[in-house]
């Protein structure tokens, strides 16, 4: 149920892309077998204008572009024994990446981009992460190579933080790690407590928070030991957006893991906030696991 047989990359094509996906490749271990390139092209970039109609020929130079980089991509990856795939289209990035991870049966899509462009560009806009994730349930992981520091080389699996909010989401998101025990060295599993909610709790009250909240997330770390992963709870208090990001430079982690929850009373802190922020301002790679589909 969580192997990793087949990934699809989706790429816009900047320096950054195929280093990235060379990071990735120890998911072999979790046995990826089949790796699938995919570029779509906007569609304001070939649209109708005004004297010139369709711009077909500047949709012909983007795919033949495209296509000369995957195939340099593709006989790279041969050479490791991967079989790859290859989609060139022009479209809706939501609709076609959804409608390529159905037609290949997708286990993880990956979306490539690099640390230093600010907020995610549109084309990969946190609203259609979160549209991509309401309307699959495929794990997406966006892709940041944490330039300018001594984790650039690193993989992302190796010490994943995996953020908790106790959602059938994130408890997926922690099988999903357990599954994956051949490639992830160590897991810190955290839970970032409202400080909010805590405001006006006695000095007792809000230690039993602690001590409650530690002991939920040792059975997590418990069960990820049990498969040989070394794993470390830490309970945190503010922001979770802040204090998500400020764990994973204390633990060093090589990428965020979130869990989107569905239900409502979460969702716009989770699925609609939470992941979404992390995912566009984050050095760090984010997995962000999507619910079970009904």
């Amino acid at each position: 149920m969580f192997e990793i047989k087949k990934l699809l990359f989706v790429t816009k094509f900047d320096e950054l892309c195929y280093d990235a996906l060379l990071t990735m490749l120890n998911l072999r271990k979790a046995g990826l077998q089949h790796i699938v390139f995919m570029n779509v092209i906007e569609r304001d970039r070939v649209a109708m204008r005004r004297g010139t109609g369709y711009q077909k020929q500047e949709e012909i130079r983007l795919r033949e572009t495209a296509n000369i980089r995957f195939i340099d991509w593709a006989e790279n990856l041969f050479e490791k024994g991967l079989e790859v795939g290859v989609y060139i289209v022009v479209g809706s990035l939501v609709s076609e990446v959804i409608k390529a991870a159905k037609n290949e049966e997708a286990d993880l899509i990956v979306i490539g981009r690099p640390q230093g462009a600010g907020l995610l560009e549109q084309l990969y806009s946190g609203s259609e992460i979160t549209e991509l994730l309401r309307r699959t349930a495929i794990p997406v992981l966006i892709y940041k190579a944490l330039a300018e520091s001594p984790l650039a080389l690193e993989k992302p699996f190796k010490r994943p933080l995996l953020a908790t909010d106790w959602s059938p989401a994130s408890l997926k998101a922690a099988e999903y790690l357990k599954h994956l025990k051949n490639v992830v060295e160590e897991v810190n599993v955290i839970h970032v407590a409202d400080d909010k909610a805590l405001s006006g709790s006695n000095a007792m009250e809000i230690q039993k928070t602690r001590k409650v909240t530690r002991k939920k997330l040792d059975q997590i770390s418990d069960m990820l030991e049990k498969e040989g992963i070394a794993a470390r709870s830490r309970v945190y208090i503010g922001d979770p957006d802040e204090q998500i990001e400020k764990a994973a430079r204390e633990c060093q982690a090589t990428m965020v893991v979130l869990g989107s929850s569905a239900k409502a009373a979460w969702k716009e802190r989770w699925l609609g906030s939470t992941p979404r922020t992390i995912a566009e301002k984050s050095v760090y790679p984010t997995l962000l696991i999507p619910p079970e589909k009904k």
